[in-house]
């Protein structure tokens, strides 16, 4: 037995179907309002796919859906809602990323490892910084600016020679990470471990209060 779709019905889907698009873009401009109203991050617009395909347009794109879209300029630090929101309507869809070395610099580990290390880290009071996993199973630790080009000295201190060893690597300036609840590259969304907070966003942690325990907990989930 077929059926019809009636005016008022068909009327009915689509504004639903509007309604939840602008849904979804009041959400995207919400969270970038907060990274840049509260947190003091800059957001840059970022790439997704669509059948595997990036929406950057190239064909031989090496990150596809994970990466910052280069015509799009970023959203600074301080932005107000109204600021994000007319900024991310030029991008409607685009994923939330944030260039990493102003704010924080980034410790990255396994994401089973960063578990593991989180719970030692709260358990032992020690300051922390937000943490993100990602959907391809790596954690990111948000820590003070400048980790990354101190990362291999701060290791030899602790007794660590060969940081590639402990599957721990840092990202620094030139670098760009997914936020949260952003798709990254068609694996599902990235989420928050340890959600920011006033303090520990604007101020995260010098690295090296953390490194002992992640590089502890990395190697022996590696042995």
């Amino acid at each position: 037995m077929g059926f019809t779709i009636g005016i008022g019905s068909s009327r009915g889907m689509r504004e639903t179907r509007s309604g939840a698009r602008r849904r979804g873009r009041a959400a995207e401009c919400t969270v970038v309002a907060e990274f840049t109203g509260l947190w003091g991050w800059d957001v840059v617009p970022g790439a997704r796919t669509a059948a595997g395909a990036c929406s950057c347009g190239r064909s031989d794109c090496p990150a596809p859906g994970a990466h910052p879209l280069d015509f799009a300029p970023r959203v600074p630090a301080g932005a107000t809602l109204d600021g994000a929101s007319e900024a991310w309507a030029q991008f409607p869809g685009a994923a939330v990323m944030l260039p990493v070395g102003r704010s924080f610099d980034v410790i990255e580990v396994a994401e089973a490892a960063g578990l593991r290390a989180l719970t030692r880290l709260e358990r032992m009071g020690l300051p922390l910084g937000p943490v993100a996993a990602t959907p391809e199973g790596r954690a990111h630790f948000f820590v003070a600016p400048g980790a990354a080009a101190d990362l291999p000295r701060l290791l030899y201190r602790l007794g660590w020679d060969d940081p590639s060893a402990l599957d721990l690597r840092g990202l620094g300036s030139g670098t760009y990470i997914t936020a949260p609840p952003s798709d990254r590259g068609g694996r599902g969304p990235v989420r928050w471990l340890r959600h920011p907070d006033l303090d520990s966003a604007t101020r995260p942690p010098a690295a090296r209060l953390l490194l002992g325990t992640l590089a502890y907990v990395a190697h022996r989930s590696r042995a």
